[in-house]
């Protein structure tokens, strides 16, 4: 009969929540990049879902906008896939992706505002999932 370390228990329950945190990040993730693939198809196709706004500082073309949001969402879903997978270089990709999904948001914000917002979030909680301590970290 072996003795157990005291915080064996806490050890395991935290490797959990960090497996539970990277399969959350990953399905978020790939989730916020579907969802960024048709925002920028909308985009492209100039859909009348969007809102001009006159005088924006950071005016763009709203096709221009909607190849941003198309790229950043291929990329995403493909650093989902390897989130899945384990792979160490899509947790520190995951976390710049999801860096520049914000500044995306922040920019086109005039054009579809309460989307935006919702994008910000999503991204705000990838990347805190993705900096959460695995097991080994600590």
């Amino acid at each position: 009969m072996t003795a157990t370390h005291p915080t064996h228990g806490h050890t395991t329950a935290k490797h959990g929540l960090a497996t539970g945190m990277m399969v959350f990040a990953a399905v978020m993730l790939m989730i916020a990049g579907i969802l960024a693939v048709f925002r920028g198809i909308a985009a492209i196709a100039e859909d009348e879902v969007f809102v001009s706004t006159r005088n924006y500082i950071f005016e763009f073309d709203l096709t221009g906008w909607g190849w941003i949001h198309l790229a950043l969402g291929v990329a995403a879903v493909l650093i989902s896939m390897g989130l899945f997978q384990g792979a160490g270089w899509a947790r520190v990709t995951g976390v710049g992706i999801a860096g520049l999904v914000i500044i995306a948001n922040f920019l086109s914000l005039p054009a579809y505002p309460v989307w935006s917002v919702i994008m910000i979030a999503m991204s705000a909680f990838i990347i805190w999932a993705l900096c959460s301590p695995r097991k080994g970290d600590t």
